[in-house]
């Protein structure tokens, strides 16, 4: 089958397409006939490793003391049920489903091994496999941390920094299906989408979100919006989400939020398959839709990794496999 793999960290450049055995299923597996993929900050963080500030000892020990210990990246990903185990009911051959690697990644490829209980889930009809596969990083983060860490009420007051990235487009998405009002911090070039997507919009490059709150939750998924410069626009009691933050700051502002009547909440967001049925219904119903900036051919894999490297993509990164 064919791979995308790098046998070192760096640049886009290392990234090589090559052919490697398809793997079979056990009892408990079923093999996935991957059809799309995506390229996330995760796939540039995990082949380059560029960590948040304060991370840098954490990302050998976490990918590989010597070089990639998983060389084919990839967490999200849609197709087909190849083949199952046999012991699994869950999934059939042909079944369409999309699903989520989370670190152990290896979805740019052509056939992916899962457990039949991992964060699996059939596709909705009406999406293609492309769609569908955009609708998982983002749309698994934004779950986690807006439904769960954040508890997110009907009638508040949300700001998304970053509202045009992949993370972004799902949270504003969720926030308006949840009952939010929602701003979005995001550039001139991008307001026409993050409006359609039901956001009021601040363009960054000549308004500081601060002046327009105060907001319930202020949501920073690019990692500039950190406890001094959002606590000024928090209400009390507000909450502050640091979906991307250093070290240092995933650390003290808890604790300095906890001081003012606030509350600043980090940590990772792992998606399950309930997360994904989730998705899958609302994509159906019209509340979420996958946002696709580009769509690359897997011999391609490396301008796709150079979008993701600019810092400048909107909504998801796609690979189409095979």
């Amino acid at each position: 089958m064919k791979t995308a793999v790098y046998h070192k960290y760096g640049p886009p450049g290392v990234v090589q397409v090559e052919d490697i055995p398809s793997p079979r299923p056990g009892p408990d597996e079923v093999l996935v006939r991957v059809r799309a993929t995506t390229v996330s900050s995760a796939d540039w963080r995990a082949r380059s490793l560029s960590m948040p500030r304060g991370f840098g000892a954490f990302g050998r020990p976490a990918f590989g003391f010597f070089g990639p210990r998983q060389k084919v990246l990839g967490t999200a990903f849609a197709g087909e049920i190849a083949d199952v185990g046999a012991n699994v009911t869950r999934f059939q051959r042909g079944d369409r489903v999309f699903g989520d690697c989370g670190i152990k990644m290896g979805a740019h490829a052509e056939f992916k091994l899962l457990k039949a209980d991992a964060a699996l889930a059939n596709m909705p009809d009406d999406l293609g496999f492309e769609e569908a596969a955009a609708l998982v990083f983002g749309g698994t983060v934004a779950l986690v941390f807006l439904r769960d860490k954040g508890k997110i009420q009907p009638g508040e007051r949300v700001l998304v920094n970053g509202a045009s990235g992949e993370v972004g487009v799902a949270m504003v998405q969720l926030a308006r299906h949840f009952g939010a009002e929602v701003l979005g911090v995001c550039s001139g070039a991008n307001a026409d989408l993050v409006r359609g997507l039901g956001a009021t919009t601040i363009d960054y490059a000549i308004e500081d979100f601060v002046d327009h709150g105060p907001f319930d939750v202020i949501i920073d998924t690019v990692g500039n919006a950190g406890w001094v410069r959002s606590q000024p626009a928090l209400r009390d009691g507000g909450r502050l989400l640091l979906v991307l933050a250093g070290l240092r700051e995933m650390l003290l502002a808890p604790l300095r939020a906890k001081r003012h009547g606030k509350r600043a909440i980090a940590g990772m967001a792992m998606g399950t398959a309930e997360d994904l049925a989730l998705l899958a219904t609302l994509a159906t119903s019209g509340a979420i839709k996958p946002i696709i900036g580009k769509v690359f051919a897997l011999q391609d894999v490396r301008a796709a990794h150079r979008l993701v490297d600019s810092g400048h993509k909107v909504g998801s990164v796609v690979l189409r496999m095979g």
